[in-house]
């Protein structure tokens, strides 16, 4: 998926992670590197791959060990599509031999292809200026904020993430890669650093999951800065506990992965990674009584957006956030301590960062009138407190009505909590299917309400299917309500089974405002 957010022209024909004249590098070489026995003979590598499906002539193919089957098993289909050499473990080696593969040995194949990629393709992460964001929630905005604020300065730059992956080259052209992970595996981006790099690409800003860092998708990534937002509860369905998901996000913050950083530390674990950090750290903070090289303080709730000041080792400056909320107010602080950190300063960069702070599905609206129609990304307890308390103190609101419900196939821990909140802060309480994946939606959507108590004030209503969710806080909102489709943001399919349904909360909202309007609305003139 595209991330056209970024790109303010037509949305690019999607093109390969991968670059068009890789430098590549000989199999022997690549062997010493990795510490494996040389193969009998010395073949030219050009591309590196974990899937057979995407062999290249010239890849060098990792055969992985899974979780149900190895990898190794598709060595004929990779062999067939022109791979050169294959990279597994002892497990895998039969089986690429038997395929007519010549093979390097080593014990950790997941670990040492971030490592070959990076060598085949000359190290392009070292030839660019590299931003890495980590955080629950967050990484998304500030990493779309920075590439709009860089693009409107003519700074070539490009993005890494959730929504996708674009850049815009040094001759202004828009380009977009194809990716699914928020972020891809390490051939895939290492291909597309180097793909940035060919084009002239001055900046590139990637969110970096906690998953990547643990499955090794960033190794051989060193960040010139990496930016902690904040973390909650979530993805302990991998993790287990929040000290495994913290540590996980920790190790961005070591040599490993970076050279400074800059951290939030409105949460105890923020201020935890201040202090446990191996490389130097500058701190930011929104909250009053917090410690931090930089403060956010008369913070000023606008009809969409807040001004604030921040005061820091230079004194006090005036910075202006698109979008309302003090965790948008956050967002912009991150972006514009890291602009800074790579060299783009001055009260341009701060007109340019106020202009620029909207971001496709998160606190995006919709509609503003008669009802305000609000799309967020927000899928843990805590990002739906940020975006409910956020509506609650827009000038004008008078109710809030919330769409929401929680994900399949993931954390199942959070939901209940997800309940509790969305109860407890809002008026009505429209409980859906997220994307439910292989599950069954009734029981998640019972997980959920089972975190709702029985004496909430909010009126809370169960709905099976999405779309007839909204439809029905469309029928229910009233003039000046505020109506809040979580979850979801900007994803334009919705999982249910093993299939992907078209569906866009934004255009859904939108279409149930427009064609339904607020509850006694006149069709003719739209007035009650």
């Amino acid at each position: 998926m595209v991330n056209n957010a970024v790109i303010a022209t037509s949305t690019p024909t999607p093109e390969p992670a991968r670059p068009r004249h890789p430098l590549g590098m000989g199999a022997v070489e690549l062997a010493a590197a990795l510490g494996a026995p040389a193969p009998a003979e010395d073949v030219r590598l050009t591309g590196v791959t974990l899937d057979s499906r995407s062999v290249r002539p010239g890849d060098l193919w990792s055969a992985l060990p899974g979780a149900n089957a190895h990898g190794a098993q598709f060595a004929e289909q990779a062999r067939s599509l022109g791979a050169v050499l294959a990279l597994t473990d002892s497990a895998g080696e039969r089986a690429c031999l038997d395929a007519g593969l010549p093979v390097l040995v080593v014990e950790d194949p997941r670990g040492a292809t971030a490592t070959a990629a990076a060598l085949v393709l000359g190290r392009p992460a070292e030839r660019l200026r590299t931003i890495g964001v980590t955080g629950t929630n967050g990484k998304t905005s500030v990493t779309t904020v920075l590439t709009r604020v860089l693009d409107e300065l003519a700074v070539p730059a490009g993005v890494v993430g959730t929504s996708g992956t674009a850049y815009r080259d040094a001759a202004g052209a828009a380009h977009g890669i194809g990716t699914v992970r928020t972020t891809p595996e390490s051939p895939e981006l290492h291909g597309i650093l180097a793909r940035m790099v060919e084009d002239g690409v001055q900046v590139a800003s990637m969110e970096i999951s906690s998953h990547a860092l643990v499955l090794h998708r960033a190794d051989e990534v060193v960040v010139d800065v990496a930016c902690f937002t904040n973390l909650s509860q979530d993805h302990l369905d991998f993790h287990g506990t929040m000290e495994a998901y913290y540590e996980a996000k920790r190790e961005l913050f070591t040599p490993a992965h970076s050279v400074r950083g800059i951290v939030c530390v409105d949460d105890e674990w923020g201020r935890r990674l201040a202090r446990e950090a191996s490389v130097p750290v500058t701190t930011y903070s929104t909250l009053p009584g917090i410690e931090a090289d930089h403060r956010a303080r008369d913070i000023r709730a606008e009809e969409y957006g807040s001004t604030f000041t921040v005061d820091g080792p230079a004194g006090p400056r005036s910075l202006h956030a698109a979008l309302p909320g003090r965790h948008y107010v956050a967002n912009t602080l991150a972006a514009e301590l890291l602009l800074a950190a790579v060299g783009r300063t001055g009260p341009e960069v701060a007109r340019v960062l106020g202009a620029a702070g909207t971001v496709p599905g998160r606190m995006e609206l919709v509609a503003s009138s008669p009802v305000r129609g609000v799309v967020d990304f927000s899928h843990t307890a805590d990002a739906l407190e940020q975006a409910l308390v956020t509506l609650r103190a827009v000038p004008g609101t008078r109710r809030l009505l919330v769409v929401m419900g929680a994900g399949g196939d993931r954390d199942r821990s959070k939901r209940s909590a997800m309940g509790e909140v969305v109860a407890r802060l809002a008026d009505v309480v429209i409980i859906t299917d997220d994307n439910p994946r292989t599950e069954d939606p009734a029981e998640i959507r019972r997980a959920v309400r089972s975190g709702i108590p029985e004496t909430t004030n909010a009126q809370v209503h169960e709905v099976d299917g999405r779309g007839a969710a909204i439809e029905l806080a469309a029928s229910l909102a009233d003039v000046s309500d505020t109506i809040l489709v979580a979850g979801k943001g900007a994803e334009t399919g919705q999982q249910i089974g093993g299939i992907v349904h078209p569906f866009d909360d934004r255009l859904r909202l939108r279409d149930a405002l427009t064609g339904r309007g607020p509850a006694g609305a006149d069709d003719t003139d739209g007035e009650r």
